[in-house]
């Protein structure tokens, strides 16, 4: 994964890759959330929520404020810009392997033709 996107993480797949860190960073995009309420939202308990929170932060996903005595857990934009122009870069490759199919393509319906 490394060479032409060097901002794309492994480590950004690998901690999406559990289903609750997935339902996290999907309850979190609609906003930032405290620990309690991603636990209530996900059933889970607080102590298993607060795991998965940290992998997301470790891994760069997540940003954390201290507000009192409250944890509030907000996406950061920069992974997901890196994981977008990775999943771009395959598109790239598919349009350029059809634009060849439709050459190849009209190649063989001249060559009927003639």
């Amino acid at each position: 994964m490394s060479g032409e996107n060097p901002g794309m993480d492994i480590t950004t797949l690998s901690a999406l890759a559990e289903p609750n860190r997935m339902k996290i960073v999907e309850l979190l995009r609609d906003g930032p959330l405290t620990v309690g309420e991603i636990a209530n939202r996900l059933g889970i308990r607080q102590p298993q929520a607060s795991k998965h929170l940290k992998v997301l932060s470790d891994s760069g996903i997540l940003e954390v404020k201290a507000e009192a005595n409250r944890r509030i857990y907000k996406i950061r934009p920069e992974p997901f810009q890196a994981l977008d122009s990775w999943a771009k870069s395959f598109q790239r490759i598919m349009e350029e392997r059809f634009d060849n199919l439709e050459d190849y393509l009209r190649e063989l319906q001249n060559k009927e033709k003639s």
